[in-house]
């Protein structure tokens, strides 16, 4: 049975992975041509990143549509043609009222917000001509995370939360402000770190594998299978955002794989070992918020730029090189967390 269901996984993300890269040209075609293109804060708001950036002024954003687009679509298909045929769809078939319609829907919701967002940027509304405020985009995670909490801890009655090698703990009402400081911390993190060409789209293939791991070692089929269609799309994102980027994620790529990490780790119910499965993103907006306090209270900042990646290329550091070293980490502290999964789970 496990078997099956491992090559199930495995052909919905090659089919996630072959239709994405074959729909991507005619994709970013279509941004050109409707100038979805990226627009580079100025020199005066943030001088650094203006230096090192203004080349990519132009470059066609909103690439995350791709992503969540091929998963939503296949998970349309194969639900249909479930319900139309059977047989080999039934087999395909990942949407699962249990395991997968929580996640599917706060991708959908997320995107179509983050999309926005993008084009207010494109329309160079907003501060600097970027798109909605820090503050309201926070709002938006919040108003998001607040559904999906109500509904875990109402609908589903979650109210345990584990913590690796010491147990499940219940945690009552708790619950509710945890699982909204994890989606927005998710969602924070992921922007934060959309900043060079293949950095967020590693670091999300990463996390999203150790997730689909967890998933099947727990016996929840159709989210792992869910997991391998993101897989497989990231890749085919990735194979056109590596450096130099044929496009960028966007905001409706970072907030809606943000969050649906988020809502994974609580359907899995290893919110605790996501700074492990994505310690990058808990650097990058780590270092954000360090830099503000300190330019706050002590008048001075810690690094040359943030999110840290920039401090890096500041530094001299070209972005590959810090794309590469990031991914690295990554993996590393990836394996950690798994290792740390499978000690709590079978020791």
């Amino acid at each position: 049975m496990s078997i099956l269901q491992a090559v199930k996984v495995l052909i919905v993300a090659l089919i996630a992975f072959l239709s994405a890269l074959s729909l991507t040209p005619f994709f970013v075609k279509f941004l050109s041509r409707h100038q979805f293109n990226k627009q580079i804060r100025s020199a005066d708001s943030a001088p650094i990143f203006s230096k090192m950036h203004s080349g990519k002024a132009g470059t066609p954003t909103s690439g995350g549509i791709i992503i969540w687009a091929t998963v939503l679509g296949l998970a349309f298909i194969f639900w249909l043609g479930n319900i139309l045929f059977d047989g080999f769809f039934g087999y395909l078939n990942f949407v699962d009222r249990a395991q997968t319609y929580l996640p599917l829907f706060t991708m959908l919701v997320a995107a179509l917000l983050g999309l926005f967002d993008d084009f207010l940027g494109i329309l160079r509304i907003g501060p600097n001509g970027g798109g909605l405020k820090i503050r309201h985009k926070l709002v938006m995670y919040f108003l998001i995370a607040l559904l999906g909490a109500l509904w875990f801890f109402y609908r589903l009655d979650w109210d345990v939360l584990s913590v690796p090698l010491f147990g499940q703990f219940n945690v009552g009402w708790w619950y509710i402000p945890i699982f909204i400081f994890i989606i927005i911390a998710s969602a924070f993190s992921t922007n934060e770190t959309d900043g060079l060409d293949g950095l967020a789209g590693g670091i999300l293939l990463f996390a999203f594998t150790a997730l689909t791991i967890v998933a099947f070692t727990l016996g929840r089929f159709h989210l792992a299978t869910f997991g391998g269609a993101v897989i497989g799309a990231l890749l085919a994102f990735l194979w056109f955002n590596i450096y130099p980027a044929r496009f960028f994620m966007g905001d409706t790529g970072s907030m809606s794989l943000g969050i649906t990490m988020g809502v994974i780790a609580m359907l899995t119910d290893t919110a605790l070992l996501l700074p492990f499965f994505a310690f990058i993103l808990v650097l990058e907006s780590g270092s954000v918020i360090l830099q503000l306090l300190s330019k706050k209270f002590r008048g001075k900042k810690i690094f040359l730029s943030t999110p840290i990646h920039h401090h890096f290329e500041a530094l001299g550091w070209h972005e590959t090189r810090v794309t590469m070293r990031f991914w690295i980490i990554s993996v590393v502290f990836m394996g950690l967390g798994l290792v740390i999964f499978f000690l709590n789970r079978f020791l």
